[in-house]
């Protein structure tokens, strides 16, 4: 397992775990009550840990290799079944931006999120999770085929943010995105969105307007990831701890602030440290939000969906 920088406490317990065991098998010694002393330590040490992270180690956990990606998610709680679905039927594929039908315990469910590459060369075949134009346009008309079939939406949100190059704003990035806000607050079916790592700036708000807006534990969503504010504040990467902190980005302050819903508990290590259970969480999660929000009227949803955005700032 890769080990953040803060858990290297946990990492040496680890390796003493490892030579214990490695000792046990080879002079045929029993070392049990030892290792299972070491395992109790491991515990305690992690939940210990991750009770008092920061907001910058939990920009890491967010970014965390090991971490579940959107696709993990999707064939997990769906059992398999999801049928993805390509093209925005104008330009091509955006194979950051993933979507098709699924179903959870026989309810179909039309999901919709930015898919990070597990290795290297599907990083680079998913551009890293940054989406371009094509990509939310891909996601605009996934949304309208399940308004139109009357089916659920859930997006799962994680990206460093929508592509930046000159091709993609030659094509119209920040309208794709805008177009995705304006039309999803008038979408009649149940829209639930998941931040399930990172959320930056439009390129997750632009799947990111729903009934329910829920964060990971140990994700974050802002305008601005906290080097790149660190860069334009003080010139320099040194201060991205300081700017997470002043962005009050992690999913504590964002649900105290009034910008999301809820918050799913992760399991102690993070997501990435058991898989199964993370899953679990956010399938009974789903399959509650989707159950509240079926029985009020289209009108209803949209009605306090609007009103939800509409009171998080001040205009005139």
């Amino acid at each position: 397992m890769n080990l953040l920088d803060f858990e290297e406490p946990i990492g040496k317990l680890q390796e003493q775990l490892e030579s214990l065991k490695k000792t046990e098998l080879e002079s045929g010694v029993a070392m049990k009550e030892a290792i299972t002393a070491i395992e109790n330590k491991i515990q305690e040490k992690r939940e210990d840990i991750f009770k008092n992270l920061t907001s910058w180690q939990r920009v890491q956990l967010s970014r965390h290799p090991d971490r579940p990606y959107t696709l993990a998610y999707i064939n997990a709680v769906t059992n398999g079944d999801f049928m993805e679905m390509h093209g925005d039927r104008n330009v091509k594929d955006d194979k950051a931006m993933v979507g098709g039908f699924g179903s959870i315990d026989g309810h179909t469910v039309m999901f919709i999120g930015q898919q990070k590459g597990i290795n290297t060369k599907m990083r680079q075949l998913r551009n890293f999770g940054m989406a371009n134009p094509e990509g939310y346009r891909k996601a605009l008309r996934l949304m309208k085929l399940a308004e139109k079939f009357n089916k659920p939406i859930v997006t799962f949100i994680d990206t460093p943010g929508a592509y930046p190059g000159l091709e993609a704003e030659e094509r119209g990035q920040g309208e794709a995105i805008a177009r995705n806000l304006y039309e999803m607050f008038k979408l009649k079916v149940p829209v639930i969105c998941v931040i399930i790592g990172e959320g930056a700036s439009g390129g997750a708000l632009g799947i990111g307007i729903g009934d329910r807006v829920l964060m990971l534990e140990n994700t974050w969503y802002s305008v601005i990831s906290p080097e790149s504010c660190s860069s334009i504040l003080w010139r320099s990467w040194e201060f991205k701890a300081k700017a997470a902190d002043a962005l009050k980005l992690t999913a504590d302050h964002m649900k105290k602030n009034g910008l999301i819903d809820g918050i799913i508990k992760e399991p102690v290590g993070g997501a990435h440290s058991d898989h199964d259970k993370m899953f679990d969480t956010v399938k009974k999660r789903i399959k509650k939000e989707i159950k509240e929000l079926e029985a009020m009227s289209p009108e209803e949803r949209i009605a306090e969906r609007i009103k939800k955005f509409s009171d998080m700032g001040v205009y005139a």
